[in-house]
């Protein structure tokens, strides 16, 4: 199958920052001359400069053992020192790290001094668990300052840490802990989500109980944070406060240093078998790459910024540019616990307006959910601090981006729009803000220090105004160091397919325009063959939006006798349109308005209205389920969805 994709969708409007923006921006032109001059001494550079190192390192990369690179191996640091003592000694103590909303309404100001004395304390009362260099703690916790103080408490140890998202399963929780052998856990009796208590602790005894296959044998102890006050049962010996160890520990605790290559976490992605991959990152390079994209991308100043990046910690984004980056890099940023429309719709704009944030990170799939109920809501607040938007986790389609510029930021704020993975651990492609002139839709160019091409499926560059497969040519400092335990599964899953280039292939499609900027296709599992012609679903999910009638998209791929394959859509309409038109005969109009906007070939075969499409709790839709419905077959696992009810709603509309 040839890996060319067609591109059929056009966008020509290009937006340039402003000349008080450009005056003030962190990234500079040269900056890509010089990694194009010498990366590996770019890379060094970084490293020296944004971090701290206890032994410095003499060697940058060691690529002799390819796919399993080592970045400044002989050098040693403390990946907790980084994100604290150093700021408080210098003299930053006082400095707001975390500025915590609770959904209740409930806030605390964590300055740095206070976050460095709770996180010596957290890594005192672990020592005292027996966690040391090489264990693992899983965390299954929600967005609570305790949260990040457990993350960067394990890391002070040289312990690696496993974060779960707290809305995953008692199976999923108990397969991520068997497979990382945590020893201890750390959760919370529960915490708010929707108006409403969310348990957490009863998921903890059920994973650590016989699930039929004997009780859990690695996790020795069980540590819990009071956050909402709600009963929990309580295994003697196992479970332990944290309301009585923590405060009550020494605040004395003097960091070592660790080997740049020493495991800092793991976070598990669900593979296509079923079976979770436990993506390793490691400390050295990890934090260099964190703390250099959190400065250059975000255009971050720490000592003016109120930065805001509204994912979770359970997920990669939630790691890199919550917990690693920012904190490295000083800055004081806003953790929200809650949910986006949680006690009413407006909620993130009023944080936004309470805390005069400047820099806002969040997903597009948030953005289409503010589209769906309309801009009235956001014009209730000001939102005149915001300077700089960021997009993360998909593709986004140029409508919502036009929205999220216009409506978010007045017009004027640069927007950047970044791809990357759990997998490369930190930001790969996005405009720098103040250098580049930004274009609606596209996540436009590699950052300094990162080889990126779009190729055909014998590793061909596929030239500028063609489409085909991403790849990643080079290794970067942040990259995965393997899959937890299956080095096999690694060199086969990431390296395999250009292996005698030694090319990652990420697995997902791309475009270079007539400027060799990068259009960021989906998946390749997500691209269509009809009649032919490779289609991209995203391209037409992008048409769909455009259309004034739509809030958000989804298209698959059904099989069809006939075409091959056809396009079916299921798409949410927007609650504005639906208050003055009658949706009788939309369906049709918008089959029609595909076929306007990229031609008769993307027509989709079905439109389905639907209230909600099925996602991930970190907003991703999931395409496999909609090809389920779309192809009559039965509808495959629903575990990891925000709402597993969403799927048999879908099919009673469709049927």
């Amino acid at each position: 199958m040839s890996s060319q994709i067609d591109h059929l969708l056009n966008e020509t409007r290009k937006f340039a920052p402003s000349p008080e923006f450009v005056d003030n921006a962190i990234a500079t032109q040269e900056m890509y001359a010089e990694a194009k001059a010498d990366r590996e001494a770019f890379w060094a550079d970084q490293a020296r400069e944004l971090l701290t190192w206890s032994t410095p390192f003499t060697e940058v990369l060691d690529w002799t053992n390819p796919p399993f690179a080592k970045w400044f191996a002989d050098g040693k640091l403390n990946v907790a020192y980084n994100c604290l003592d150093r700021h408080v000694e210098a003299g930053n103590g006082d400095r707001v790290a975390l500025l915590f909303e609770g959904e209740p309404g409930d806030t605390r100001e964590v300055t740095y001094a206070q976050l460095t004395d709770e996180v010596k304390r957290l890594a005192n009362v672990l020592t005292d668990l027996g966690i040391g260099k090489g264990d693992r703690v899983a965390i299954y916790l929600p967005m609570i300052p305790e949260a990040i103080a457990s993350m960067l408490a394990v890391a002070r140890l040289g312990a690696a840490h496993s974060v779960v998202f707290g809305g995953f399963s008692a199976d999923s929780l108990r397969s991520r802990i068997d497979d990382a052998g945590a020893k201890v856990v750390i959760t919370a009796d529960g915490g708010y989500r929707k108006g409403r208590v969310s348990p957490l602790k009863p998921a903890v005894d059920q994973a650590l109980s016989d699930r039929g296959n004997g009780v859990q044998a690695t996790v020795e102890k069980v540590l819990v944070v009071n956050r909402c006050g709600n009963d929990v049962q309580w295994t003697e010996g196992r479970d332990l406060w944290w309301n009585d160890l923590v405060p009550s520990a020494s605040n004395e605790h003097t960091p070592e240093g660790f080997e740049a290559e020493n495991p800092l976490f793991i976070l598990y992605t669900s593979g296509t078998t079923g079976n979770p991959k436990g993506i390793l990152h490691t400390s050295g390079g990890y934090l260099t790459q964190a703390a250099f994209t959190n400065r250059t991308v975000h255009d971050l100043h720490p000592e003016t910024d109120v930065y805001w990046c509204t994912a979770d910690i359970g997920w990669i984004t939630g790691h890199t540019y919550v917990t690693y980056g920012p904190l490295a890099n000083g800055a004081t940023q806003v953790l929200y616990e809650g949910t986006p429309d949680s006690p009413h719709p407006g909620r993130w704009w009023e944080l936004v307006e309470k805390y005069g944030v400047t820099v806002l990170y969040t997903a597009p799939t948030a953005i289409r959910s503010f589209m769906k109920m309309g801009r009235q809501v956001p014009e209730q607040f000001d939102l005149s601090s915001l300077r700089l938007l960021g997009s993360v986790g998909e593709p986004i389609n140029p409508e919502a981006w036009m929205w999220y510029r216009h409506v978010i930021g007045g017009d004027s704020t640069p927007i950047v729009d970044t791809w990357w993975q759990t997998e490369t651990g930190a930001i790969m492609i996005s405009a720098l803000p103040g250098i580049t002139e930004t274009k609606p839709g596209s996540a436009q160019v590699a950052l300094p220090g990162i080889s990126i091409d779009v190729v055909d499926e014998k590793g061909n560059d596929v030239g500028d105004g063609n489409g085909g497969l991403l790849v990643i040519t080079e290794p970067w400092p942040s990259m995965l160091r393997g899959i937890w335990g299956d080095p096999d599964r690694f060199v086969e899953t990431y390296w395999k397919m250009f292996q005698d280039k030694g090319y990652y292939f990420a697995g997902d499609g791309a475009r270079l325009d007539e400027d060799g900027d990068i259009w960021l296709l989906g998946r390749v599992d997500d691209v269509m063959n009809v009649s032919g012609h490779r289609l991209s679903t995203a391209e037409i999910e992008s048409a769909l939006v455009g259309n004034e009638a739509v809030a958000e998209a989804a298209v698959v791929g059904a099989s069809d006798e006939t075409t091959g394959q056809a396009v079916v859509a299921f798409v949410i309409i927007k609650e504005s349109y639906l208050k003055t038109h009658q949706p009788d005969g939309l369906a049709q109009n918008l089959r029609l308005w595909v076929g306007e906007q990229i031609g008769p070939i993307a027509r989709p075969r079905d439109i389905y209205i639907v209230g909600e499409l099925p996602k991930t709790r970190s907003g991703k839709i999931m395409r496999r389920l909609l090809r389920d419905v779309a192809e009559g077959r039965e509808v495959g696992d629903t575990t990891t969805l925000a709402d597993t009810a969403v799927m048999s709603t879908i099919s009673r509309q469709v049927k």
